[in-house]
This record gives C-alpha cells, structure tokens and sequence, in this order.
C-alpha cells in the first residue's frame, strides 16, 4: 500500500531547511515528503496555507510541526486526508486559545530578553506590521545549542521572522482533539519552556518522548524525530 505523505511543516526564526536531515531518511525510506514555506504572517493565513498544501495531495497526510509549526497544524489538521499529527518542541494550543495565552502560563525562557522587533509593510495598508525574529548573537546559544557552530551562525542570519499577529491570533480549530499525535519534548530548550510542551500534549493525549535538545531537535536529534515520525505513519490505516 502507498504510505502516506509526511508534511514538514517549520516554525518561527527557521525555514523549510531546519528539517533538512529528517527528509533524507525519510526519502530512502520511500516516503512522499513536502517541506512547504510557511509565510508567518498570521496563525489564521498560515493554517490556511498549509490546509491548501495538504487538500492538493492524494490520499493520507502525517502532518508534521516545529514549534510555531505546531499550532499551525493544529488548524490545518482539521483538512479530512490529514490522519496523524506529530509535534516537534511545539506549541499545541485548544480551539480558541492563541499563543500568548499558552505561554502566560509558564516561566519566561531566556529568549524573551533576545527577541529583536522590526517593521515591514502591510499589503494593502499604510500602516507598518511588526516582525520578531531573534538577537543574532544570542541565536545559537538560545536557539540551537547543540547544532554544529558553523550550522547555527548560518542559521542565525537566515532566520524567518513571525509577524507579531502569529502570537495574537485565536486557533479557530484544534485537530489534535478528533486526530492521534506524536509528540517531542526538548528537555534543554531555551526558546519554549519544556513544561510547555509537556502541557500542551498531555491536554492533547499525544504520545510524547523527551529528548535532550536544543529547540532545533530535527537537526540535533534527526534519527529520534523519523522514529517519531514513523510510529505516527504506522497509526494510518492500510
């Protein structure tokens, strides 16, 4: 039988190459992978980008979030072909509750004191939205402690900023309640706080393993995230 397809789907201050040692495996492993861009501009637009991504694919999705990535899944999961959800360091917010609601919850990691705000313009209107993206200098440290030094200088100069929007936004939708997930704590991120994470699964009944990484555990730890993955393809029925 066809295995399903596995969406990757990237956070904030990351892109579509953050998952570039899970493809790879994946791939000889004769899974269909998609890595799309997320824009970040807004949790709504974003969901809504990536529901269009997973409609346009033939036959069941596993669908995959990193941090931010997480509550975009969340909303986009709700898409009929998607039938596991996996979460990564993520964010899993409930059905009415937006970012800053989850992290009020929880101590303040060192990225709060790191993140640097910037204006860009807004289509169609005069006024200028706000993009946050991460201290360059503090990146790796905060970022992506176990990734290679030269891979996470690179990183921190091509970073993808979130639009502040991204954070006030309400989940319209929560798929992890009529969908199964698999889940990753990272037990030494300095982005997320782990008890986060850890709360976020258990209301969401994910399958969840710890591991100690940085936030970039798809880079750091590429062979415990394809497990992960795997475990959750298993789940969709033949």
């Amino acid at each position: 039988m066809p295995k399903p397809t596995v969406v990757l789907v990237h956070g904030a201050f990351a892109d579509a190459a953050s998952f570039a040692r899970v493809v790879p495996p994946l791939l000889d492993a004769g899974v269909p992978v998609r890595v799309p861009a997320v824009p970040n501009r807004s949790l709504i637009t974003d969901a809504a980008y990536i529901a269009s991504v997973v409609r346009q694919i033939d036959g069941p999705v596993v669908l995959v979030g990193h941090s931010y990535g997480g509550a975009v899944v969340t909303v986009a999961g709700t898409e009929s072909n998607v039938q596991a959800l996996v979460y990564l360091s993520a964010y899993v917010p409930d059905e009415g509750e937006n970012l800053f609601d989850l992290q009020g919850h929880f101590p303040a990691t060192p990225l709060a004191q790191a993140l640097v705000q910037t204006s860009y313009p807004m289509p169609g209107s005069s006024e200028q939205g706000t993009d946050i993206s991460v201290n360059v200098d503090h990146f790796p440290a905060i970022f992506a402690a176990d990734v290679e030094p030269g891979l996470a200088r690179v990183l921190a100069v091509s970073q993808r900023p979130l639009a502040m929007a991204a954070f006030t936004d309400k989940a319209p939708a929560a798929a992890w309640k009529s969908k199964p997930s698999w889940g990753t704590v990272a037990t030494a991120d300095q982005t997320l706080n782990p008890d986060l994470e850890r709360f976020g699964y258990q209301r969401a009944g994910t399958n969840a393993i710890e591991i100690g990484s940085s936030h970039l555990v798809m880079l750091s730890h590429p062979a415990e995230v394809v497990s992960v993955i795997h475990q959750a393809m298993e789940s969709v029925p033949a």
